[in-house]
């Protein structure tokens, strides 16, 4: 029954793109604004698609390992789907979902292992550009997203969750950016009964080395859960890799440092991207 959920939800939303006029009158190559996709980081970029354009980016693999004195958890992630499309020439819209998520938590003291799988949830959301919609310069945008309990049984949330996200990027200097990332959630308490705010911010600076984009970010995220608020932050490390002759494609890699006790010891991720 779930995969029938998340098969129609993936149509509906395909079917509401077909339909959409080509207000949509395609961009031709020649005039597209620069590659930008948002893998590997946890920040949002504030670039728009071009109108009429597709973008997807995949997850090939993300993991992660967090160890504490009672127990190890170890969670991966294959097919990480995010897809794109350029609705106007501020407004883009977007689906996500992961084909196969899985989680082994095990008790360090008996060994005990316990292990849950499956579909994960859809996400569906925009984002609109309130200032330079290529991204160059000081770039503004608004993004929001709603996600829908439509994954497997063990790993779906307990119903509906959303946030607002307003990332900003402007450049340092001829070769540095800076991007910022604050967003303000409403999520499941833990026991699933109620909801709740959540806040993250994110900053990150990058720069171009040839064929390369190199990024470093600080990621804090506070939970304001009823039963046992949590502080989360990691320091994370990106290379993005745009082949020579593919500009309208990239290859990329992730790698993240927990700060404190409460995040994932360390995380990593390998995913491809390429507009259409």
């Amino acid at each position: 029954m779930i995969r029938k959920m998340t098969f129609g939800a993936f149509a509906l939303a395909a079917a509401c793109v077909a339909a959409m006029p080509a207000a949509a009158q395609r961009v031709p190559d020649a005039d597209l604004r620069d590659f930008c996709a948002d893998r590997p980081g946890k920040g949002t970029p504030t670039c728009i698609l071009d109108v009429g354009r597709w973008q997807a980016e995949v997850g090939l693999i993300d993991g992660a390992r967090q160890t504490d004195s009672a127990s190890r958890a170890e969670s991966r992630a294959y097919g990480d789907l995010f897809l794109r499309y350029g609705l106007t020439p501020l407004t883009e819209i977007q689906f996500g979902i992961t084909s196969w998520t899985t989680e082994k938590v095990t008790d360090r003291s008996t060994g005990v292992s316990e292990t849950v799988d499956g579909v994960s949830d859809i996400q569906i959301g925009f984002r609109h550009s309130l200032a330079n919609p290529d991204g160059s310069g000081v770039s503004v945008a608004l993004a929001g997203f709603i996600t829908a309990p439509t994954g497997s049984r063990d790993v779906r949330g307990d119903g509906f969750e959303g946030g607002i996200v307003l990332p900003i990027s402007l450049p340092l200097n001829d070769d540095w950016g800076l991007s910022l990332s604050p967003e303000i959630d409403i999520v499941a308490d833990s026991d699933g009964d109620g909801r709740h705010a959540a806040y993250t911010m994110v900053a990150g600076v990058g720069r171009g080395v040839g064929q390369w984009a190199l990024g470093a970010e600080v990621w804090v995220s506070h939970d304001d859960d009823p039963i046992e608020a949590t502080t989360q932050s990691t320091f994370d490390l990106t290379a993005v890799w745009t082949p020579p002759s593919m500009p309208n494609a990239q290859v990329d890699f992730g790698l993240n440092f927990g700060l404190n006790d409460d995040s994932p010891d360390v995380e990593f991720g390998m995913g491809v991207a390429r507009r259409f």
